[in-house]
């Protein structure tokens, strides 16, 4: 709280020199003389009257006996004696005869006592002991009868309201709440005579030099109504009775809006309306705005009303209060509670609110009188009335709603949603909403976008969003497009904004288009194309200025504008021609830039784009002419720029939309466009991707659009083709995919009949091939027709592209794009002949890529289908009938013989270089070409049929030219059908004995210019090589053939026909042959021939018989290494985002998958021959031999991993395998890997579908590679892939070992019926490898423990779909029983292999498998005997806490809860972490078991050998861990289980050791929860406890050791019982122990009776206090009312004893502990301030304004504080700093200063939402932390600034009206009752 400025701040009397004892003091003892033997006997009598309340109270007519009784002993006393005896004890008696609960008999009898002692004491007395007697006296009229009430008010009227105003003055704001509520019925009897009390007491503390203001009101009141404001805020349950006292005697503080002429008594009035402005805002004038802030913010309608009613009646808007006296801050907290009733939806409310805000009505009168223009007449009421609201209420209604709205509301939606819902309810009043809401609609779209961010889940968000859209709906649609476009302004527009905060303007637009309904018909054909417009306009600015824009922010303005335009239907722009008197008219296309954006801007920033008040600025046809117009004009600066960015996409987006929309008479210069195009083709330089694609894209909207012709479209293809070109290249492979779907958009708008495209193409094939003697034909173009073949032939019109959103630059309206899998042959056709012309010179570069193309072709079908197509379109080689006895017949003239043979030879190139599968093809099918009859049923026949038609020709007549071509023809035919008829498999020759020098020339040709020169050294050298040893069986010449013959059925028969055996002589190869296959591997000019290279490697392993095992190292590590370097290549590539043009001419793709050709070839051989060196170290062979590397079928996979191992010889061979293996299987994983998890969002959005496309391939052979390995040896490969998991959670990335299960899956030779029973294999050789059988152990080459194979069983499992349960449901329970058998070998693993035996019941419950009841049994037996196994063969494990136990121990502020599955922990965490493992699987015991015999068994087997023993045990509680009590309470939960853990969490409960500070950490967050369970469940558990107090008693008392034991042993024993009580207290829900109330009150009662030497002595009164805490936190203030008196008289006592001399009765009873405690529970009753204790406050705090503003008194000195704790700081010597220093208050979060004063946190930003927090332990408030052993300590860091600050930080508190901290001030007693530090120790 900010004090006045001139004010001083400490007090200008401590108060030392004031007349008279302090009161507080006077308390404590009597005042009359004890030599006087009357009044001894006096006092006596009162004693024995007094003694009878604690013995004979039974019934209410006891308590009438108790005051007779008290009444009789009170008027014996002698005359001279006005004194009471014990008069503390009888103030404390007779206020609890005023228990609400008692008769109203009683309670009259009760003030009739009070009445007597009142005479007897006098007005003196009475003023002295005033704190004594009234607080018991303040709580009548809230539950008096009416035979109380008069009784009362006369016992007030008679005694209260004559005594010392400076008796009077501190206890005023407690008078006030006491009488209020006799104020709340205006219909009652009492509400004249109450009120009149209220105003004699409001005249008695006036000060006498007063003066009288009106008949009321006097210039002393400022006090009274202070106190006054003071109680309507905090006294909830009394603001009716306030609200009707302010509606009668609150000033009205308002003046006249017009004031009259000047006249005699105006200025009077006015200083009478100064001085009662000055009354109630004086001393702080924030009371009165936050009394009626509390007013409106009330639940019930009733108050809410009413305080309208008041502020349109007594506080006007343009009241001098509000509008000067206000502190800054104060008017907006006002206006904020006022706007805040809207959300009730109430017209009465509404209404009123309307009429506060909107000003008085004009009176008729003065509208009558009023000239035509004055103000007041009646067509200017209306906006008079707006003119009041705007002068008065819209800048600080609008700074209340800014903050309401940018005010963190912790992620609560409807928090987060209530400002918009206020906004929407002042639209109801268009004067009001018409100026609020465009000052807080971008505030309020803001807020939406930040809280998507912040929001908890997907539904918060939505409910925020559809308040917000709601709000959103009912604002103009001018207002909306205004707004956006002022968001634009600042964006693009000059200015000295950062570029991230345009970029924040512009996401903010984007935001609303996205989220917000924009698209109604007004926006959509008015505001979104003028919107668009000025968007282009301010991007030509910007693009002209000397500061443009970044291109990024130009693009994200762009497509802001596109998408505006995608909302425009065609209906907003006329489709008829202008006509002849438009044609002369000014069009916006004709204004400058600068004008036409002059002219939009000024249409939404003086009209706000209201139709109704003003036109559009521009018609529909002029702002269709000045779109078209500003966008070419965009287009064409872009295309002029030698490197536009990636803007010109967006430029042309827009345009290709506007062409869409736009009707074809809207003028548009397209050919300045189109000479833009060419100029930019024209350029030699290579262009960017975006640009061409943006050329392509905007040349076929304009064809669409028919803005050009098709001729003019011609002129673009071949520059557009030879751009394209470029971008095909193999060796750049980012844009292939759009590539080709851009030439096909053109070839669409081209049409079917249209070649230029293929011509194009054709031409830049030949562009650089030189032909003659020496002809040259490069490679280049031919790999750049491969990538156009292959993506033209995977383009289907049911791919996914052609489903998804239509691109930037998509098709144009209109235009369907050909597919090219469909209509391949209209552009590929005469490339492709230009291709297989390479075939016939085989010297050309050109030659060995068509030749690699086939045998990898994509599409051979295609290539026939064209052959078949060309050649049937030959009339002479089509098939025709033939007679019985064909004859030859001759070549007629028109026949084209040099075309049939150029197709003949073609074809025999083709069939000569294809590979195998394509003889599959040949037999499969023939596309039937029209005209033919009778079909050919295959390919293969129809060539046959070709064949024959051109040999049964004999020649041609004429000239020796066509008879010398019909012999070419017939050889060529013969050749084609020659290798139709041949076997596929060549013979291969030999050649001569030149190996040495061949292998030397073939190394130095690794450094030499030419690539390919290596292909033809490859056959030479294994020609030569082929030369050592007789014919052996041939290979496979590729891998790649081998596989897609097995696809082909003929094929496959003759791959599967066994070769002819010879016997050879193998003769070592020569050494440098390996050193030169390394090379040639590794080296980069290798790559343009890298399959020839891997061909040869295949061809040469054989030649290695002897020697394999020593090369086969050395060849697996070169081959991964360069795979992985091409790899991490090609995925570097797919990252970057610059086009630099690659030096290499071979792509990284077809390098990877030849290098895993090659590495797949030698694992092949490496694994079939060790399969035949077992095979022969075998004594006895088994029936079924091992099957080869790709023959392997899963039921032989044991029988094949391994054989046995008799030789050393043969196992260091098998680990030589096993090496190799496992580095192909890690590279493998790492190529899968691609594109998965966290590696997707690094790419390069461009080249999205590229990636897609090469990624897929990339990962689909490496995953073919990883099936053939695990069928070969899947134990060993299965253990490689789990190495891999473990490394990468050893690493912390969970997101690489969950790929390592979705791997699995995807192989199909790892499928759960092979893997699982290989894991079974891989743990049994680590645990027991004596049960398996020899083939089936693992080579543990892995670095792999038992527990990481079990905890991937169960990850494993877990992943698995339900469904495959019954492939491994033998093999598991198999396991399992077999574990069962001997488990000590597994004793480790046996928790992991529940949890695995509970993921099977869980799975199993989910399927139709699962219905067996035999089956079901069976898992439930083996569960409960793993569950058995695990407590036997672990029986200590429990006792002592683990690793995770001691981490969650050092972790208190964390929530304490099993840890996820989804958490990285090593394998061999959660192997060790039983009870986590348990905790996780009890909740599906029911699952798992199914029968509740077996879950009740299961639970008490837990029960018994893991919550006992842990509960139990020595170290308790040490043992138990927040997954133990997790586990606990998923015990609880299972049903009729409920005898087990109550049992275990009574022991711990009552465990002495259970408040021991280390379970500090778990007891809010678990132990709670468990026991407001176990309350809940057993309404016996506090009655037990409070059995267990037993009263204090002085009986037997000795001294001695044994004597002290005892008593120490009593106070231990019942501080752990109100520990406990507090605990059990503070966990339940609030009202829950109601019933036991009186109970606990009476045990409290009876322990406050203990002294220091009773047993149990005062020790216990900490804990006392505690239970008090507990029961403020938990309990209805209703409910509490019996026990203030206990509690006033308590805390007098103890903060009184502060001060009390040492080793007195008082510093005795009252301990250090005690003395804290006493404090926190009155720092709690402050903060949390219940009804009832605010009539008591004003007793131990300065609850007015006085603790902040001291009064000065004319008489008597300075200003002396009665309140208790002010006292007590003044006695202890701190009286300079009560009220003099501004505490720093836990309130204060964000300042406490600022926030009281009601101002702003520096910076101007809002404040987030404090707590109102106790003092005392709390951040930012006074540290508890000190010790208890010295008094003196406690006083100076603790006891002297709590006194000090209590007062000022009460009085800020309730003036922050901030919420109570409830969970904060929970966690704070839980801290106190788990600090065993101030429990008693034993001797």
């Amino acid at each position: 709280m900010a004090l006045e400025p001139g004010r001083s701040v400490s007090p200008d009397s401590s108060g030392r020199d004031s007349p008279g004892p302090r009161q507080w003091m006077g308390q404590l003892g009597d005042d009359a003389p004890a030599n006087d033997k009357h009044y001894r006997k006096y006092a006596s009598g009162v004693d024995r009257a007094l003694s009878l309340f604690d013995t004979a109270l039974q019934e209410w007519a006891d308590y009438i006996s108790f005051l007779n009784r008290l009444l009789k002993a009170l008027q014996a006393r002698p005359s001279s004696v006005s004194a009471i005896p014990s008069k503390a004890i009888v103030a404390k008696r007779l206020s609890q005869c005023l228990n609400p609960a008692l008769p109203s008999g009683v309670h009259q009898k009760t003030l009739e006592v009070y009445s007597y002692i009142f005479s007897v004491i006098g007005k003196d007395g009475l003023s002295r002991d005033l704190p004594l007697y009234f607080p018991g006296l303040a709580s009548v009229l809230s539950f008096a009868s009416l035979t109380v009430r008069a009784p009362f008010l006369d016992l007030l009227e008679r005694y209260l309201v004559d005594l010392d105003p400076r008796s009077l003055r501190p206890a005023m704001k407690s008078v006030v709440l006491a009488l209020l509520p006799g104020l709340e019925e205006e219909t009652s009897e009492d509400f004249d005579r109450t009120f009149k009390l209220v105003e004699r007491f409001k005249t008695a503390i006036r000060p006498p030099e007063s003066d009288d203001i009106t008949e009321v009101h006097s210039s002393g009141d400022d006090f009274f109504w202070q106190c006054f404001f003071l109680a309507a805020i905090t006294g909830h349950t009394r603001r009716t009775g306030a609200l009707a006292y302010l509606s009668r005697a609150l000033p009205r503080l308002g003046r006249p809006q017009h004031p009259e002429p000047s006249r005699g008594e105006a200025p009077s009035k006015d200083d009478a309306a100064g001085r009662l402005a000055q009354l109630v805002t004086s001393p702080e004038p924030g009371l009165l705005i936050r009394c009626f802030a509390a007013g409106l913010a009330d639940e019930q309608l009733l108050i809410q009303r009413g305080f309208l009613d008041l502020l349109v009646t007594h506080l006007p808007l343009h009241s001098d209060v509000l509008q000067a006296r206000a502190k800054g801050g104060d008017l907006e907290l006002l206006l904020r509670a006022a706007v805040s009733v809207t959300v009730r939806r109430d017209m009465s409310l509404n209404r009123r609110l309307w009429s506060w805000l909107l000003g008085p009505e004009p009176s008729a009168s003065s509208e009558h009188d009023a000239p035509p223009d004055s103000p007041t007449s009646p067509h200017h009421a209306l906006s008079s009335r707006t003119s009041y609201f705007a002068e008065y209420g819209l800048r600080p209604l609008v700074r209340a709603l800014l903050a309401m709205v940018r005010s963190d509301a912790g992620g609560n939606p409807a928090e987060r949603a209530r400002p918009y819902r206020i906004c929407l309810s002042l639209m109801d009043r268009w004067e009001i909403g018409g100026l609020v809401v465009p000052e807080l609609f971008l505030p309020v779209v803001d807020s939406v976008r930040e809280f998507k961010a912040k929001a908890a889940t997907k539904a918060d968000f939505t409910e925020v969003l559809r308040s917000a859209s709601v709000f959103f709906d009912g604002v103009e649609s001018g207002l909306i497009y205004g707004e956006m476009l002022a968001l634009m302004a600042q964006a693009i527009g000059p200015g000295e904004a950062s570029p991230q905060e345009r970029r924040r303007q512009i996401d903010l637009i984007r935001f609303i288009l996205t989220y917000f309904n924009v698209r109604e018909e007004e926006m959509i054909t008015i505001h979104a194309p003028l919107t668009a417009l000025a968007i282009l306009c301010m991007m030509e600015e910007a693009s002209n200025s000397d500061h443009p824009l970044g291109a990024s922010l130009s693009e994200a303005a762009l497509n802001i504008a596109a998408t505006l335009l995608e909302l425009v239907p065609e209906r907003a722009f006329p489709t008829q021609a202008r006509g002849k008197d438009e044609a002369g008219s000014e069009t916006a296309g004709s204004l400058s830039k600068a004008g036409t954006l002059k002219k939009i801007k000024a249409f939404y920033m003086n009209d706000q784009g209201n139709l109704d008040a003003a036109s559009p600025p521009f018609s529909a046809r002029e702002l269709a002419d000045a779109l078209l117009e500003k966008a070419g004009d965009l287009a064409c600066t872009s295309l002029s720029r030698k490197d536009p960015g990636p803007e010109l996409a967006a430029k042309s987006r827009v345009l290709n939309l506007l062409l869409e929309k736009l009707p074809a008479t809207t003028s548009f210069d397209a050919k300045r466009l189109l000479d833009a195009m060419h100029s930019r083709l024209a350029s030699d330089d290579p262009v960017p991707f975006t640009t061409y694609s943006t050329v392509v894209s905007l040349s076929t909207h304009m064809h669409s659009a028919n803005r050009i012709t098709a001729l003019e479209l011609s002129g673009l293809v071949l520059p557009l083709v030879s751009h394209a070109w470029a971008y095909l290249s193999a060796s750049e492979p980012k844009y292939h995919v759009e590539t080709v779907r851009s030439l096909w958009l053109l070839q669409s708008a081209l049409g079917l009949s249209n070649r230029d495209i293929e011509a194009a193409i054709a031409s830049l094939m030949l562009q650089h091939d030189a032909m003659g003697t020496f002809s040259k034909r490069p490679s280049d173009p031919g790999r750049s027709f491969i990538v156009l073949w292959t993506h033209t032939l995977q383009d289907h019109s049911s791919g996914p592209e052609r489903r998804g959103p239509k691109a930037a630059n998509g098709e144009a309206k209109g235009l369907t794009r050909l597919t090219g899998a469909d209509h391949h042959d209209i552009m590929l056709t005469r490339p492709m002949f230009l291709m297989l012309d390479a075939l016939v010179d085989e010297k050309t570069q050109l030659f060995m890529t068509v030749k690699t193309w086939l045998n990898s072709l994509v599409g051979v079908d295609k290539l026939f289908h064209i052959f078949v197509t060309k050649l049937f379109e030959l009339p002479f080689l089509r098939p025709q009938p033939r007679s019985s006895n064909p004859a030859p017949t001759d070549y007629s003239e028109d026949d084209d013989l040099d075309l049939a043979l150029y197709y003949v030879r073609s074809l025999s190139s083709v069939l000569r270089w294809c590979p195998e599968a394509a003889w599959a093809v040949l037999a499969k099918k023939l596309p039937q070409p029209e005209g033919t009859e009778d079909a050919d049923p295959t390919l293969q026949h129809g060539f046959v049929r070709v064949c024959l038609e051109c040999i049964a020709h004999h020649k041609a007549p004429g000239e020796d030219g066509p008879e010398v071509t019909a012999t070419q023809l017939h050889r060529a035919a013969l050749t084609v059908l020659h290798q139709i008829l041949l076997n596929p498999f060549a013979e291969q020759l030999a050649d001569l004995h030149l190996e040495n020098v061949l292998i030397e020339k073939l190394q130095q040709s690794l450094s030499g210019p030419d690539p390919y020169v290596q292909v033809l050294l490859l056959d030479v050298v294994y020609a030569s090589l082929r030369i050592r040893e007789l014919v052996p069986p041939r290979p496979p010449s590729s891998p790649t053939q081998e596989k897609r013959m097995a696809l082909a059925d003929a094929a496959a028969r003759i791959a599967r026909a066994p070769p002819t055996e010879r016997l050879v002589i193998p003769q070592p190869p020569p050494p440098a042959l390996l050193k030169c296959i390394l090379a040639g591997l590794s080296a980069p000019s290798s790559r343009p021939v890298l399959d020839s290279w891997v061909v040869f490697l295949a061809e040469c392993l054989p030649l290695y018989t002897d020697s394999l095992f020593q090369v086969l190292i050395p060849l697996v590590e070169t081959l991964c290494r360069q795979i992985g370097n091409t790899f991490g290549s090609l995925r570097g590539l797919f990252r970057s985002t610059d086009q630099k043009p690659s030096q290499g001419s071979v792509g990284p793709e077809a390098t990877l998958i030849s290098l895993l050709n090659g590495l797949e070839q030698v694992l092949a051989s490496g694994h079939d021959r060790l399969l035949a060196e077992e095979a022969r170290v075998q004594v006895v062979k088994s029936p079924d031999q091992p099957q080869g590397f790709f023959g392997s079928v899963v039921s032989g996979v044991f029988s094949s991993d391994a054989s046995a191992q008799t030789r050393s010889a043969t196992a260091n061979d098998r680990l030589t395998v096993l090496l190799a293996f496992q580095d192909a299987v890690r590279i493998c994983f790492t190529i899968w890997s691609w594109g998965q998890g966290g590696d997707a969002p690094g790419q390069d959005p461009a080249s999205a579908a590229s990636l897609n496309y090469t990624s897929l391939r990339m990962r689909n052979r490496a995953r073919r590679l990883l099936e053939h390995l695990f069928a070969a040896e899947t134990l060993e490969c299965l253990e490689t892939v789990i190495g891999i998991w473990r490394g990468a959670l050893d690493a912390g990335d969970a997101a690489k070992a969950a790929e390592v299960l979705n791997l699995l899956p995807a192989l199909d030779g790892s499928r759960p019926k092979h893997t699982v029973p290989a894991l079974f294999n891989a743990i049994y050789s680590r645990t027991n490898p004596g049960a398996l059988d020899p083939s089936r152990r693992s080579t543990l080459t892995i670095d792999l423990q038992d527990t990481d194979l079990v905890i991937f069983l169960v990850d494993y499992t877990r992943s698995l779909e339900d469904d495959t349960m019954d492939e491994i449901w033998q093999d598991c329970t198999a396991f399992l029983k077999d574990i069962l058998g001997n488990p000590f070998p597994h004793r480790q693993t046996l928790p992991s292999l529940l949890e695995f035996a509970a993921v099977l019941g869980e799975k199993v419950d989910n399927t139709n498998f699962g219905e067996q009841r035999k089956m079901r049994r069976e898992l439930a037996d083996l569960f409960l005997r793993l569950l058995t196994a695990i407590f036997t063969t672990r029986p200590a494990s429990f006792e002592v806490p683990g690793p995770a136990t001691l981490s969650e121990k050092q972790r208190p502020s964390e929530p304490s809860r099993p840890v996820s599955r989804g958490a990285v922990r090593l394998p061999a965490e959660r192997a060790d972490d039983v009870v986590g493992i348990l905790a996780g699987i009890v909740p599906n015991l029911p699952k798992i078991l199914v029968e509740n015999d077996r879950v009740l068994t299961a639970a008490a087997a837990i029960s018994t050998n893991v919550i006992a023993p842990a509960l139990r045990s020595k170290s308790f509680p040490d043992t138990v861990s927040a997954t133990m009590l997790a586990l606990l309470r998923e015990l609880s939960k299972l049903p009729n289980n409920q005898k087990a853990w109550k049992k275990d969490l009574a022991d711990a409960f009552n465990d002495q050791r259970f408040f021991a500070p280390s379970s500090l950490g778990l007891a809010h967050t678990d132990w709670l929860p468990l026991l407001r369970q176990w309350a809940v469940a057993d309404k016996e558990r506090m009655p037990e406890l409070l059995s267990r107090l037993t009263p204090p008693t002085t009986a037997g008392i000795v001294f001695g050791v044994g004597a002290t034991s005892a008593r120490l042993e009593a106070d231990r024993r019942t501080q752990l019982n109100l520990r406990r009580i507090a605990t059990l207290v503070a966990a339940c829900p609030a009202d829950t122990f109601v019933t036991d109330l009186p109970a606990i009150a009476d045990k409290l009662t009876e322990l406050l009776g203990a002294t220091a030497t009773s047993s149990p002595s005062s020790a216990t009164r900490a804990e006392v206090y505690m239970v008090l805490r507990a029961l403020v936190l938990r309990t209805s203030p209703v409910h509490l009312a019996p026990l203030w008196p206990l509690v006033n008289a308590e805390l007098h006592a103890a903060l009184a004893s502060v001060v009390a001399p040492d080793h007195s009765t008082a510093s005795d009873t009252y301990g250090n502990a005690s003395v804290m405690q006493a404090c926190k529970l009155l720092d709690l009753l402050v903060c949390v301030a219940p009804d009832d204790f605010q009539l008591h406050e004003w007793l131990f705090v300065t609850d007015t304004i006085d603790a902040v503003y001291h009064p000065q008194f004319a008489v008597g000195g300075g200003y002396q504080p009665v309140a208790l704790v002010d006292a007590v700081c003044e006695e202890l010597g701190a009286a300079g700093l009560v009220g003099g220093a501004t505490p720093t208050v836990p309130v204060m979060e964000t300042g406490a200063v600022a926030a009281v004063g009601g101002m702003q946190a520096p910076g101007g930003g809002p404040l987030s939402v404090p707590l109102r927090r106790p003092l005392l332990g709390f951040p930012g408030g006074i540290s508890d932390e000190v010790s208890m052993e010295r008094k003196d300590e406690l006083v100076a860091k603790v006891l002297r600034p709590f006194f000090a600050q209590l007062s000022i930080y009460a009085f800020e508190s309730t003036y922050a009206m901030a919420p109570v901290d409830w969970e904060g001030c929970v966690v704070a007693l839980v801290k106190d009752v788990f600090d065993e530090r101030t429990i008693v120790r034993g001797l």
